[in-house]
Protein backbone atom coordinates (compact mmCIF):
# COMPACT_ATOMS: atom_id res chain seq x y z
CA UNK A 1 0.00 0.00 0.00
CA UNK A 2 2.77 2.61 0.49
CA UNK A 3 4.64 1.65 -2.58
CA UNK A 4 1.12 1.92 -4.27
CA UNK A 5 0.82 5.60 -2.80
CA UNK A 6 4.57 6.16 -3.32
CA UNK A 7 4.11 5.51 -7.32
CA UNK A 8 0.71 7.69 -7.38
CA UNK A 9 2.30 10.38 -5.60
CA UNK A 10 5.90 9.70 -8.27
CA UNK A 11 2.89 9.74 -11.22
CA UNK A 12 1.05 12.95 -9.75
CA UNK A 13 4.50 14.87 -10.18
CA UNK A 14 5.40 13.67 -13.76
CA UNK A 15 2.10 14.33 -15.07
CA UNK A 16 2.05 17.74 -13.64
CA UNK A 17 5.62 18.39 -14.83
CA UNK A 18 4.86 17.29 -18.40
CA UNK A 19 1.72 19.88 -17.92
CA UNK A 20 4.04 22.81 -17.36
CA UNK A 21 6.52 21.75 -19.73
CA UNK A 22 3.98 21.52 -22.67
CA UNK A 23 2.05 24.88 -21.62
CA UNK A 24 4.99 27.41 -21.27
CA UNK A 25 7.30 25.63 -24.52
CA UNK A 26 5.95 24.48 -28.16
CA UNK A 27 6.12 20.76 -26.74
CA UNK A 28 2.28 21.55 -25.79
CA UNK A 29 1.24 21.92 -29.64
CA UNK A 30 1.50 19.54 -32.34
CA UNK A 31 2.00 21.40 -35.95
CA UNK A 32 -0.92 20.58 -38.45
CA UNK A 33 -1.35 21.64 -42.04
CA UNK A 34 -3.73 24.32 -41.25
CA UNK A 35 -3.39 24.51 -37.45
CA UNK A 36 -1.81 23.67 -34.39
CA UNK A 37 -3.19 21.02 -32.50
CA UNK A 38 -3.29 21.42 -28.49
CA UNK A 39 -2.22 18.11 -26.21
CA UNK A 40 -1.60 19.75 -23.03
CA UNK A 41 -4.73 18.41 -21.87
CA UNK A 42 -3.99 14.81 -22.55
CA UNK A 43 -1.43 14.74 -19.38
CA UNK A 44 -4.77 15.37 -17.37
CA UNK A 45 -6.66 12.51 -19.15
CA UNK A 46 -3.59 10.17 -18.46
CA UNK A 47 -4.01 11.00 -14.97
CA UNK A 48 -7.58 10.74 -14.54
CA UNK A 49 -7.56 7.16 -15.82
CA UNK A 50 -4.43 5.75 -13.98
CA UNK A 51 -4.67 7.92 -10.95
CA UNK A 52 -8.19 8.42 -10.64
CA UNK A 53 -10.88 11.68 -10.64
CA UNK A 54 -9.20 13.48 -7.72
CA UNK A 55 -5.85 13.66 -8.92
CA UNK A 56 -7.31 14.09 -12.26
CA UNK A 57 -9.23 17.31 -10.93
CA UNK A 58 -5.75 18.41 -9.28
CA UNK A 59 -3.94 18.10 -12.88
CA UNK A 60 -7.25 19.71 -14.43
CA UNK A 61 -6.33 22.86 -12.24
CA UNK A 62 -2.81 22.45 -13.06
CA UNK A 63 -3.76 22.61 -17.05
CA UNK A 64 -5.86 25.85 -16.02
CA UNK A 65 -3.55 27.43 -13.91
CA UNK A 66 -0.66 27.50 -16.42
CA UNK A 67 -3.71 28.56 -18.79
CA UNK A 68 -4.36 31.59 -16.57
CA UNK A 69 -0.44 32.05 -16.17
CA UNK A 70 0.02 32.39 -20.09
CA UNK A 71 -3.08 34.12 -20.82
CA UNK A 72 -2.41 36.82 -17.85
CA UNK A 73 1.47 37.61 -18.83
CA UNK A 74 1.29 36.80 -22.40
CA UNK A 75 -1.52 37.74 -23.72
CA UNK A 76 -0.72 36.24 -27.47
CA UNK A 77 -4.29 36.94 -28.74
CA UNK A 78 -6.81 39.81 -28.60
CA UNK A 79 -9.21 37.33 -26.61
CA UNK A 80 -7.09 36.02 -23.92
CA UNK A 81 -8.98 37.60 -21.33
CA UNK A 82 -11.54 35.03 -21.24
CA UNK A 83 -8.84 32.84 -20.08
CA UNK A 84 -7.59 36.04 -17.36
CA UNK A 85 -9.73 37.42 -14.37
CA UNK A 86 -7.10 39.87 -14.32
CA UNK A 87 -7.63 41.15 -18.12
CA UNK A 88 -11.20 40.60 -17.79
CA UNK A 89 -11.52 42.61 -14.97
CA UNK A 90 -9.83 45.72 -16.97
CA UNK A 91 -11.97 44.51 -19.78
CA UNK A 92 -15.32 44.04 -18.81
CA UNK A 93 -15.07 45.01 -14.70
CA UNK A 94 -15.61 42.78 -12.02
CA UNK A 95 -17.78 40.48 -13.39
CA UNK A 96 -15.28 39.57 -15.36
CA UNK A 97 -13.41 37.93 -12.98
CA UNK A 98 -15.87 35.05 -12.19
CA UNK A 99 -16.38 34.53 -15.94
CA UNK A 100 -13.00 34.08 -16.59
CA UNK A 101 -12.13 31.87 -13.60
CA UNK A 102 -15.18 29.40 -14.84
CA UNK A 103 -13.43 29.58 -18.35
CA UNK A 104 -9.87 29.00 -17.25
CA UNK A 105 -10.57 26.39 -14.49
CA UNK A 106 -13.82 24.32 -14.63
CA UNK A 107 -13.38 23.09 -18.05
CA UNK A 108 -9.79 22.28 -17.49
CA UNK A 109 -11.04 20.18 -14.08
CA UNK A 110 -13.70 18.56 -15.93
CA UNK A 111 -10.90 16.99 -18.12
CA UNK A 112 -9.53 15.30 -15.23
CA UNK A 113 -12.96 13.71 -14.30
CA UNK A 114 -14.83 13.27 -17.28
CA UNK A 115 -12.34 10.52 -18.94
CA UNK A 116 -12.41 8.53 -16.21
CA UNK A 117 -16.10 8.00 -15.78
CA UNK A 118 -16.32 7.80 -19.43
CA UNK A 119 -13.69 4.64 -19.52
CA UNK A 120 -15.27 2.65 -17.03
CA UNK A 121 -18.94 3.48 -18.87
CA UNK A 122 -17.63 2.09 -22.38
CA UNK A 123 -15.46 -0.49 -21.04
CA UNK A 124 -18.30 -1.95 -18.73
CA UNK A 125 -20.78 -2.13 -22.05
CA UNK A 126 -18.02 -4.16 -24.01
CA UNK A 127 -17.63 -6.57 -21.02
CA UNK A 128 -21.22 -7.71 -21.11
CA UNK A 129 -22.57 -11.05 -22.31
CA UNK A 130 -24.58 -10.19 -24.99
CA UNK A 131 -23.76 -7.99 -28.00
CA UNK A 132 -25.69 -4.97 -27.35
CA UNK A 133 -23.61 -3.36 -25.72
CA UNK A 134 -20.87 -3.49 -28.01
CA UNK A 135 -23.36 -2.69 -31.10
CA UNK A 136 -24.33 0.78 -29.42
CA UNK A 137 -20.56 1.51 -28.75
CA UNK A 138 -19.46 0.88 -32.41
CA UNK A 139 -22.80 2.66 -33.36
CA UNK A 140 -21.74 5.25 -31.47
CA UNK A 141 -18.33 5.82 -32.59
CA UNK A 142 -19.32 5.63 -36.57
CA UNK A 143 -21.64 7.97 -35.60
CA UNK A 144 -18.93 10.60 -33.74
CA UNK A 145 -16.81 9.79 -36.88
CA UNK A 146 -19.50 10.49 -39.61
CA UNK A 147 -20.82 13.96 -38.28
CA UNK A 148 -17.18 15.23 -37.06
CA UNK A 149 -15.40 14.28 -40.51
CA UNK A 150 -18.59 16.56 -41.81
CA UNK A 151 -18.23 19.09 -39.94
CA UNK A 152 -14.41 19.44 -40.37
CA UNK A 153 -14.58 18.86 -44.18
CA UNK A 154 -17.18 21.85 -44.59
CA UNK A 155 -15.06 23.94 -42.50
CA UNK A 156 -11.40 23.27 -43.98
CA UNK A 157 -13.38 22.93 -48.02
CA UNK A 158 -16.73 25.76 -47.85
CA UNK A 159 -15.97 25.95 -51.47
CA UNK A 160 -14.37 22.79 -52.68
CA UNK A 161 -17.27 20.48 -51.72
CA UNK A 162 -20.43 20.89 -51.15
CA UNK A 163 -22.35 20.42 -48.21
CA UNK A 164 -23.93 16.55 -49.79
CA UNK A 165 -20.80 15.72 -50.92
CA UNK A 166 -19.08 16.62 -47.15
CA UNK A 167 -22.28 14.36 -45.84
CA UNK A 168 -21.50 11.43 -47.77
CA UNK A 169 -17.98 11.08 -47.17
CA UNK A 170 -19.01 10.96 -43.79
CA UNK A 171 -21.26 8.87 -43.75
CA UNK A 172 -19.29 6.56 -45.73
CA UNK A 173 -15.95 6.51 -42.97
CA UNK A 174 -18.45 6.03 -40.21
CA UNK A 175 -20.19 2.82 -42.05
CA UNK A 176 -16.62 1.57 -42.48
CA UNK A 177 -15.66 2.34 -39.18
CA UNK A 178 -18.48 0.33 -37.91
CA UNK A 179 -17.64 -2.43 -40.36
CA UNK A 180 -14.03 -2.95 -38.85
CA UNK A 181 -15.22 -2.55 -35.41
CA UNK A 182 -18.28 -5.18 -35.63
CA UNK A 183 -15.88 -7.57 -37.51
CA UNK A 184 -12.43 -7.07 -35.72
CA UNK A 185 -13.64 -5.95 -32.08
CA UNK A 186 -12.91 -8.46 -29.33
CA UNK A 187 -13.53 -8.56 -26.05
CA UNK A 188 -9.85 -8.02 -25.27
CA UNK A 189 -9.79 -5.30 -27.06
CA UNK A 190 -12.60 -3.63 -25.29
CA UNK A 191 -9.97 -1.67 -22.92
CA UNK A 192 -8.19 -0.31 -25.76
CA UNK A 193 -11.46 1.02 -27.25
CA UNK A 194 -12.14 2.38 -24.04
CA UNK A 195 -8.90 4.30 -23.48
CA UNK A 196 -9.82 5.82 -27.29
CA UNK A 197 -12.98 6.85 -25.93
CA UNK A 198 -11.67 8.39 -22.67
CA UNK A 199 -9.27 10.38 -25.49
CA UNK A 200 -12.09 11.66 -27.23
CA UNK A 201 -14.70 12.47 -24.16
CA UNK A 202 -11.62 14.50 -22.53
CA UNK A 203 -10.83 16.64 -25.81
CA UNK A 204 -14.29 17.26 -26.04
CA UNK A 205 -14.92 18.10 -22.71
CA UNK A 206 -12.47 20.99 -22.87
CA UNK A 207 -13.49 22.16 -26.15
CA UNK A 208 -17.21 22.53 -25.85
CA UNK A 209 -17.39 23.68 -22.37
CA UNK A 210 -14.90 26.67 -23.09
CA UNK A 211 -16.57 27.75 -26.23
CA UNK A 212 -20.19 26.96 -24.83
CA UNK A 213 -18.56 29.53 -21.83
CA UNK A 214 -17.64 32.19 -24.07
CA UNK A 215 -20.75 32.12 -26.18
CA UNK A 216 -22.93 32.65 -22.86
CA UNK A 217 -20.76 34.68 -20.96
CA UNK A 218 -18.52 36.78 -23.20
CA UNK A 219 -20.62 36.97 -26.78
CA UNK A 220 -20.45 40.33 -26.80
CA UNK A 221 -17.17 41.24 -25.88
CA UNK A 222 -15.50 38.44 -27.56
CA UNK A 223 -17.22 39.68 -30.87
CA UNK A 224 -15.56 43.00 -30.47
CA UNK A 225 -11.94 41.25 -29.47
CA UNK A 226 -12.09 39.12 -32.41
CA UNK A 227 -13.62 42.15 -34.65
CA UNK A 228 -17.04 40.19 -35.56
CA UNK A 229 -20.51 41.47 -35.60
CA UNK A 230 -22.37 40.17 -32.65
CA UNK A 231 -24.72 37.35 -34.72
CA UNK A 232 -20.90 36.12 -35.96
CA UNK A 233 -19.25 34.85 -32.82
CA UNK A 234 -21.61 31.62 -33.17
CA UNK A 235 -20.65 30.73 -36.25
CA UNK A 236 -16.93 31.08 -35.07
CA UNK A 237 -17.43 29.39 -31.82
CA UNK A 238 -19.12 26.37 -33.79
CA UNK A 239 -15.87 26.89 -36.14
CA UNK A 240 -13.35 26.06 -33.46
CA UNK A 241 -15.50 23.35 -32.45
CA UNK A 242 -15.99 21.50 -35.71
CA UNK A 243 -12.12 22.04 -36.63
CA UNK A 244 -9.69 22.54 -34.04
CA UNK A 245 -11.91 20.43 -31.97
CA UNK A 246 -12.12 18.08 -33.85
CA UNK A 247 -8.36 17.46 -34.84
CA UNK A 248 -7.74 17.85 -31.03
CA UNK A 249 -10.12 15.28 -30.13
CA UNK A 250 -8.63 12.41 -32.94
CA UNK A 251 -5.28 13.41 -31.51
CA UNK A 252 -6.15 12.62 -28.13
CA UNK A 253 -8.35 9.44 -29.04
CA UNK A 254 -5.32 8.28 -30.58
CA UNK A 255 -2.35 9.42 -28.03
CA UNK A 256 -4.33 8.72 -25.11
CA UNK A 257 -4.84 5.02 -26.45
CA UNK A 258 -1.57 4.06 -27.05
CA UNK A 259 -0.16 6.04 -24.39
CA UNK A 260 -2.62 4.25 -22.00
CA UNK A 261 -1.59 0.29 -23.56
CA UNK A 262 1.88 1.25 -22.47
CA UNK A 263 0.96 2.00 -19.25
CA UNK A 264 -1.48 -0.40 -18.29
CA UNK A 265 1.62 -3.00 -18.67
CA UNK A 266 3.17 -1.45 -15.56
CA UNK A 267 -0.51 -0.26 -13.40
CA UNK A 268 -3.77 -0.98 -14.31
CA UNK A 269 -6.63 1.75 -14.96
CA UNK A 270 -7.28 3.61 -11.65
CA UNK A 271 -10.15 0.93 -9.52
CA UNK A 272 -10.29 -1.34 -12.49
CA UNK A 273 -8.50 -3.92 -10.53
CA UNK A 274 -11.80 -3.93 -8.21
CA UNK A 275 -14.08 -4.52 -11.08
Amino acid sequence: MKNEKTYELVLTALFTAIIVIMAFTPLGYIPLVVINATIIHIPVILGALFLGPKKGAFLGFVFGLTSFINNTFKAATASAFVFSPVLAYNAVGISGVIKSLYICFVPRILVGIVPYFIYLLIRKALRGEGQTGRIVVNAFASLILAVSLRAFLIRLLPDALSAAVCTIVGVAAGCMLMAVLTVGGRKKGSANIALAYAGLAGAYTNTLFVMSGIFILYKDAYAQAVGVAGEAVLDVIMGVVTFNGVVEAVVAAIIVAGVGIALTRVKPVYGSQNN
